[in-house]
């Protein structure tokens, strides 16, 4: 069996996209499609623009989203799934992908998403810390003891966890988990704590877009963050997703749950190749490539 993953923030590169633009007619259009729904030329900055446009939250969702959901359609009869998932923001590429929702309707809940998530940002000064080398619990068990808000925001794979929150969360959690023998706990360069309660004024505002807009019986099932279960319910699909922002990303699960459903070839679906790394760490003899190599 087949599972079609899909990257979240931080797979962005200046420049992706290009090459699909230039070689598919079909791209060409829904690039041109993306500009028209966003309102502004964000091809300009996915292909032009320097890294720290491209780096600006209400940018770089929105084109993950576009290269993602383009890539899987420029595959066509090659894009066969039976199952998918998303990384965080890769959530929404994925339930275009799979038939869920329309690129017109994914795109502009991305863009919701991205502008409610970066004026949570600046609202409240947060941020979020990669820890490597310690056991779950152990990282749940530090952050609980903190007084600020301090929570685990990406279980990514066995002994690799993101950690978000207040500043003063993150700052005062560094140490104890250094403490308790993480091999590394470092503070990343983000925009504030995602996947985290402080994301709950952005979670409120997307929630009222994602009920109001149609989502379909989907081709194949999606394995969400929220639970690492895999969903067709259309219902169940928009109560995850809006769960989802203030909620930990379960991909260690995630992965655990699809490779034991029977995926066999993973192929990661957008910018980059952050997912293929996560997945040697599962199960090496597990095959997995990037979308781009069926287009050779």
């Amino acid at each position: 069996m087949k599972a079609y993953i899909f990257p979240g923030q931080g797979a962005q590169f200046v420049g992706m996209g290009n090459d699909l633009y230039e070689k598919f007619p079909l791209a060409k259009d829904l690039f041109e499609k993306a500009n028209e729904i966003l309102g502004f030329r964000i091809t300009d900055v996915m292909f032009n623009g320097t890294e720290d446009d491209l780096k600006q939250t209400k940018v770089t969702q929105p084109a993950i989203f576009i290269h993602s959901v383009i890539l899987s359609q420029v595959l066509k009869d090659k894009f066969n799934p039976d199952m998918v998932a998303g990384h965080s923001l890769g959530e929404f590429s994925a339930l275009v992908a799979n038939k869920s929702l329309s690129f017109k309707d994914g795109l502009r809940l991305v863009s919701k998403r991205a502008y409610a998530m970066q004026k949570a940002c600046e609202n409240q000064p947060s941020t979020m810390a990669a820890i490597v080398g310690l056991q779950d619990d152990i990282v749940e068990g530090i952050c609980d003891s903190i007084d600020d808000i301090v929570v685990v925001a990406n279980y990514n794979t066995k002994g690799q966890i993101v950690i978000s929150g207040s500043v003063k969360g993150v700052e005062t959690a560094i140490p104890e988990l250094k403490k308790a023998g993480a091999k590394l706990a470092i503070p990343l360069k983000v925009g504030g704590a995602f996947h985290s309660p402080l994301m709950e004024p952005a979670r409120v505002e997307l929630a009222k877009a994602i009920e109001s807009t149609p989502f379909k019986e989907p081709i194949c099932s999606i394995y969400q963050n929220v639970t690492g279960q895999p969903v067709a319910n259309p219902d169940i699909i928009k109560s995850n997703l809006i769960a989802q922002l203030t909620s930990p990303v379960r991909w260690t699960e995630t992965m655990n749950n699809m490779i034991g459903d029977g995926a066999e070839v993973f192929v990661e679906v957008g910018p980059g190749n952050v997912l293929q790394g996560l997945m040697k760490r599962f199960n090496r003899n597990i095959k997995s490539y990037s979308a781009t190599e069926d287009l050779i």
